[in-house]
């Protein structure tokens, strides 16, 4: 999105500004010259919204713009985006608030929440059919006919009986019909099972197919292996001649990247991808199949169901989309109600996201003085999604008392003070203040189920730091939530141990993992004392983090952890995010002072995992590692080479680089340029700027 509005930007004279993951300075800049476009994810958006709150700024906000706005149903992120609304809502009158998204279905309560007109329309610049098959029958989704369903056709495809085993579904067939000249997506319901079919695919179809684009596919075979260095997953080496790759979370965002350009540029003609494509990532397709009506192992829902389907047809090069699910006998029932039902309605999740939720909102609202007695805290709630839902949600408890019970939730944690008194007494009440600790958490956007056992390791960190190495740092950047789907390799484990020096094997039992335990673990024996998993785990993933740092190489760490490398970067991603967190978090609480500059320089590190030289190219958005070794070599080495450059001399120099690419980056590049000089000049004119009340007689002019 950065990418692409820069050049936008500078044609029009504004500034894109990139809040996510480490990213985003709070609060954000104050321009007199320029205006500001921010792009956020939802957690960088609500630093980013309360910081302008704090400072008085967010009548700044002149527009917000929402996309997916139904992603207010779903989890800590959705109660997250809620936060942000009702928050923009109380605080300023001036805001206003876009939302879109195309599966609402109870609009009613979200137009009361956000105080908003509702405007639809049912126009799609290309037609889409839905179709469902049932062994080798099509049916088309009739809402008219008695069982939503129409008889379209038979499949007509001859099949070997061996052919026939390992393809029952006739993917071979339905594919066939539309590639190579037209693409096709095949949604399938879990990571393994997408390489799964794209090899089965290629080993039954005909080597003709090899022909189509053959130079394009081995560039990109080729670019896929440099983005590996020098290493290229062997499932892809087999699919991608046939012009066949797939696409998950497995994959490392340059190998994503790489392929969704080839995907669009249509040296790919097919992908099969798990269900998140459907979210975020424009990659329309002429078919889009879907490999069985469930996401992992829970039946699809509606909202998903039409969030892939909705990938069917591409304005301006095809007449029509189309969707064909494919149903099991055994799923007939359902799949009929799914296609006939209406969509999913939109609840708060509040309540149900507890930490990340209530108790985190009610803390920011003391701490940016939004609300400050139980009162006021109460009259904001009325004006959440879960204060218009709260009835419907929550019938054993009156939004009063879910209220005054997570305040005294946060009292108890010692992340308010104040009392709560009955309800009769309100009225005399005094007002709530947040504790220091309270402030560190909320500034610092840490989940409050973590804040305590963050503290304590922060402040057990001061006794003996071990900074002969980053492990010790590493691991206290290590995110907590990660830990519970870790599942460590006793064996890779102890070898890692093993390798590190005596003074790095010190911070393991510092943390509270002694050697002993790891050698038994190991052999298989039998452990009599109790070490606490949490600890175990967080110090595993933070050997992996080290291991990156020292390697810069995702493919290699992945190897010897055997962890996939989608896992690996993910794992990397969350760990600057919270590295960023924890300095934020340190940066209130004066006894961690020192946690300061130690954590800056670490979160840098873990942004970018690249040699020194390569940073300030990465800084420019959608600059990966591969890209920027290859703008390094060709001479582009500092960001003002890069903005100053000629988007036809890059095509010229760089493999692989078309003209929108090179003028993208160059766009890019030269936003990131002026935002910098812009930042400086805005420092230099607060410097210069003649202090109010000052005497006149005290006042010298500067040279």
């Amino acid at each position: 999105m950065v990418w692409a509005l820069s050049s936008f930007g500078i044609e029009l004279g504004f500034l894109v500004e990139e809040y996510a993951g480490s990213k985003g300075r709070f609060p954000p800049i104050k321009r007199r010259m320029k205006k500001s476009l921010y792009i956020a994810t939802i957690e960088k958006g609500h630093s980013l919204v309360n910081s302008l709150i704090e400072t008085g700024r967010v009548g700044d906000l002149g527009l917000v713009v929402v996309d997916e706005l139904h992603m207010l149903g779903e989890g800590s992120r959705g109660a997250t985006l809620e936060m942000i609304l009702a928050k923009i809502l109380y605080t300023s009158k001036t805001t206003q608030i876009i939302g879109m998204s195309a599966t609402l279905n109870n609009v009613g309560d979200l137009q009361q929440f956000l105080q908003a007109e509702y405007y639809t329309n049912n126009f799609r610049p290309v037609e889409l059919k839905e179709y469902v098959k049932i062994q080798d029958s099509i049916y088309e989704v009739d809402d008219k006919a008695e069982n939503g369903l129409t008889f379209s056709r038979l499949l007509n495809f001859k099949y070997s009986s061996n052919l026939q085993k390992m393809d029952p579904d006739h993917l071979i067939a339905l594919m066939t019909e539309v590639i190579p000249n037209y693409s096709c997506l095949v949604f399938c319901p879990t990571k393994k099972n997408c390489e799964n079919v794209a090899e089965m695919i290629c080993k039954y179809l005909n080597k003709e197919y090899r022909n189509h684009r053959e130079s394009e596919k081995h560039d990109l075979i080729k670019d896929l292996k440099n983005i590996g260095k020098g290493i290229l997953c062997p499932v892809l080496k087999r699919t991608i001649p046939f012009g066949i790759a797939y696409h998950h979370s497995g994959l490392t965002s340059d190998e994503r990247k790489r392929i969704e350009e080839a995907y669009s540029a249509g040296v790919l003609c097919l992908l099969t991808c798990t269900s998140t494509l459907a979210a975020g990532v424009n990659l329309p397709a002429r078919r889009v199949i879907l490999r069985a009506p469930y996401v992992a192992t829970e039946f699809l829902k509606k909202n998903q169901y039409k969030q892939m389907i909705g990938r069917a047809g591409r304005a301006g090069i095809d007449s029509a989309g189309e969707s064909i699910l494919i149903v099991q006998e055994k799923d007939k029932h359902l799949v009929r109600d799914l296609v006939n039902s209406p969509l999913e309605n939109c609840y708060s999740n509040l309540i149900l996201e507890f930490t990340k939720g209530i108790q985190s909102l009610l803390l920011s609202l003391v701490g940016l003085k939004i609300a400050r007695n139980p009162e006021e805290i109460y009259h904001f709630m009325c004006g959440t999604l879960f204060g218009v839902q709260q009835q419907f949600l929550s019938k054993e408890k009156s939004l009063s008392d879910i209220t005054r019970e997570a305040l005294e939730c946060l009292i108890e944690k010692g992340l308010l003070k104040g009392k709560i008194t009955s309800e009769k007494e309100q009225k005399s009440q005094s007002n709530l203040e947040i504790t220091q600790l309270g402030q560190a958490t909320y500034k610092g956007s840490i989940d409050l189920a973590y804040c305590d056992a963050l503290y304590r390791d922060l402040k057990k960190g001061l006794e003996g730091l071990v900074l002969e190495s980053c492990l010790h740092l590493l691991y206290l950047t290590t995110p907590y939530d990660m830990t519970y789907h870790c599942r460590p390799d006793w064996m890779i484990y102890f070898r890692q141990f093993s390798q590190l020096n005596s003074v790095e094997q010190k911070v393991a039992a510092i943390v509270g993992v002694p050697e002993s335990f790891i050698t038994k673990k190991a052999s298989g024996q039998a452990i009599k004392k109790d070490v606490d998993n949490g600890v175990v785990n967080r110090l595993y993933l933070s050997f992996v983090l080290y291991a990156l740092l020292k390697e810069t190489n995702i493919w290699n760490v992945s190897e010897k952890f055997n962890m996939s490398r989608g896992y690996v970067q993910n794992l990397l991603n969350s760990a600057a995010s919270f590295s960023s967190c924890v300095l934020h978090f340190s940066e209130e609480l004066e006894e961690f002072w020192v946690y300061k500059a130690l954590l800056t320089e670490l979160t840098k590190r873990l942004t970018y995992c690249v040699k020194a030289e390569l940073i300030p190219l990465m800084e420019v958005a959608g600059v990966l590692e591969s890209r920027a070794k290859q703008l390094y070599d060709s001479g582009y080495k500092t960001l003002a080479h890069l903005a100053n450059a000629d988007p036809e001399t890059l095509v010229k120099m760089i493999e692989h680089l078309s003209r929108r690419q090179a003028r993208q980056i160059v766009s890019s590049a030269k936003m990131l340029l002026r935002e910098k000089a812009e930042a400086l000049q805005e420092e230099v004119e607060e410097l210069l700027k003649v202090p109010t009340g000052t005497s006149e007689g005290l006042l010298t002019t500067l040279p």
